[in-house]
């Protein structure tokens, strides 16, 4: 009984806890091992809509060290509210079109596979995208069909939109 909570508390003191979303502080991914680098909470006027995770493998110290490594990296998001489809394929639309890469272009045509792959999504389901180096992203969780895109410029250009959107570390 003792050593189950010890284990528990143990598991419990590596993980962070924002809006009642609970997440590891650190993960392997593709044999590496990840670190969570940040954490938020998303809210729409009152409504908590989803709380967002970003893995790095090398801890960055700005926007551009996070978008600029070429190592593994993920987009986590914990849905707290069910989201239509359609609502979620805008909102990715309206967010990531503020870059004119993703506007136009070959990166415009990966965009519209990403977004293809989206799903009406269901409370306590997850979106999750993941940047390999040399391989490409791949998009997955309940939230996505899954869809693979390869090379690294989509991965920059969709973490540089995110990024500059919700800014993690001092301008």
């Amino acid at each position: 009984m003792v050593s189950a909570m010890l284990v528990a508390g143990a598991a419990e003191a590596k993980q962070r806890q924002v809006g009642g979303v609970h997440m590891p502080q650190s993960m392997s991914l593709k044999g590496r091992t990840v670190e969570l680098a940040h954490m938020e909470l998303h809210k729409q006027l009152f409504f908590k809509v989803y709380v967002w995770s970003l893995y790095m493998e090398d801890r960055p110290r700005s926007t551009h060290e996070a978008v600029s490594s070429n190592s593994v990296k993920r987009l986590h998001f914990r849905f707290l509210r069910n989201i239509s489809r359609d609502q979620l394929v805008g909102s990715f639309r309206s967010g990531l079109g503020h870059s004119p890469d993703l506007r136009q272009g070959p990166l415009a045509d990966h965009l519209s596979i990403m977004l293809a792959s989206l799903k009406d999504v269901q409370k306590g389901e997850d979106l999750v995208i993941t940047y390999t180096p040399g391989v490409g992203l791949e998009v997955g969780g309940d939230a996505s069909g899954g869809v693979f895109i390869p090379g690294k410029p989509f991965a920059d250009a969709l973490f540089a939109v995110w990024l500059d959107s919700h800014p993690i570390f001092p301008r």
